[in-house]
């Protein structure tokens, strides 16, 4: 991409929400709790995957943050795959497939691919994510996850 189509490309608010979407995934990966957190506005609600219905404002989702890092003794994966932004100037929601995990002291890579979606608002801050959803399917039969799924 040339300088000036990217420059032009990230001054859109669906470029805008990307580079965020980028910014915070490189913060998971490098287990970087105040960048993670620096995504989230202080009233978020999320849903995520594990553990919890929800979680209610910054500090509780933080929280969750540091408990399901330290899951992870190794290398962290975090990566989003299909990203679709939709945007104005205030408001903005995105999807994605994510593959999250982490390698092993064997080396060896512990990852599922799962869903998620997030709402923002554009606030005085910059864009803020104020609603987040992670989820995996489910074998309703047994009421097993199905971690195994690949896009």
């Amino acid at each position: 991409m040339k300088t000036s189509t990217h420059a032009a490309y990230c001054n859109t608010a669906q470029g805008q929400i990307r580079a965020l979407l980028e910014r915070w995934s490189v913060a998971v990966r490098e287990k970087d709790i105040d960048g993670i957190m620096a995504y989230y506005a202080p009233d978020i609600v999320a849903y995520d995957a594990i553990l919890q219905l929800q979680f209610k404002g910054a500090d509780a989702y933080r929280k969750h943050w540091e408990f399901c890092l330290g899951l992870c003794e190794g290398g962290m994966l975090f990566e989003q795959h299909q990203v679709t932004v939709h945007a104005d100037d205030q408001l903005a929601f995105a999807h994605w497939l994510c593959r999250c995990g982490g390698i092993d002291d064997k080396g060896e890579e512990k990852s599922s691919w799962m869903r998620g979606s997030a709402g923002y608002l554009n606030t005085d801050d910059g864009w803020k994510a104020v609603h987040e959803h992670f989820s995996a399917p489910f074998d309703m039969t047994n009421g097993k996850a199905l971690f195994y799924l690949k896009p």
